[in-house]
């Protein structure tokens, strides 16, 4: 491990066009659940599969069964950064970061201070009025009582990617952009298993592909670096 802490830290050092590609494993250690982990979404029991309450047809179909899991298991509004969000933000401000690509929708890489940081799936901080197009805060989502409702009397849509939509083209190919011009492409918390965004990494052309991770991914035979471990004490460790 040492030894690959080290490599990592020297690349970086000598880096000025670094970029970080996470997923949910980034914010585990803020205390929100991943999907896939046995203590995860995925595994937990509700009279629909998590995949199914938060498509696009179900949330059209059935918007309070929707809104009831989405509040209850999505929405983590006291969360703060870790170590890895704010060594990232760190990295930026010293001019080595470009860019942040992230799959999660928590809005903790800007809470940490991160300014270029690519949504792929969107921010519970954002939402909309699916009739009028009036914005609305994650307060607005919080609010007990059912659907959130428009003063116009429209529902309010979380400006999230559910199952079923389409990621949004101007993000997707800034990313693309970022990630094919990097010199240092950093993959960290995913399990690069949700696709589109897991093909991002395809668009790398460097030599310095760095995967932290807990787990094997299918991509661990291609990375120039394989570090094994929480991402937030690895990065925290190794950024100054």
């Amino acid at each position: 491990m040492e030894k690959e802490l080290e490599q990592l830290k020297r690349w970086i050092s000598e880096s000025s066009n670094i970029v970080f590609f996470g997923g949910a494993g980034v914010s585990t250690e803020s205390g929100i659940p991943d999907f896939r982990s046995v203590d995860g979404l995925y595994n937990m029991q509700y009279d629909y599969p998590p995949e199914t309450i938060i498509s696009h047809s179900f949330y059209q179909r059935n918007p309070e069964e929707f809104y009831r899991f989405y509040k209850n298991k999505m929405l983590f509004p006291d969360a703060k950064p870790n170590a890895a969000h704010l060594a990232l933000s760190r990295l930026e401000r010293q001019g080595k970061l470009k860019a942040v690509i992230t799959q999660n929708i928590d809005g903790l890489h800007q809470a940490a201070g991160s300014r270029e940081v690519m949504e792929l799936h969107g921010s519970v901080h954002r939402n909309y009025c699916t009739r009028c197009r009036q914005a609305y805060d994650l307060e607005a989502i919080m609010k007990p009582d059912g659907v959130p409702r428009c003063i116009c009397g429209g529902i309010i849509k979380p400006d999230v990617v559910l199952y079923e939509e389409g990621l949004d083209q101007a993000t997707l190919q800034k990313s693309v952009r970022y990630i094919s011009q990097a010199e240092v492409l950093i993959v960290g918390g995913t399990s690069l298993t949700v696709y589109p965004a897991a093909g991002l990494v395809d668009y790398y052309r460097g030599t310095k592909l760095v995967l932290i991770n807990r787990d094997v991914t299918a991509i661990d035979s291609r990375a120039n670096l394989v570090i094994s471990g929480k991402i937030g004490e690895i990065l925290g460790q190794i950024v100054d």
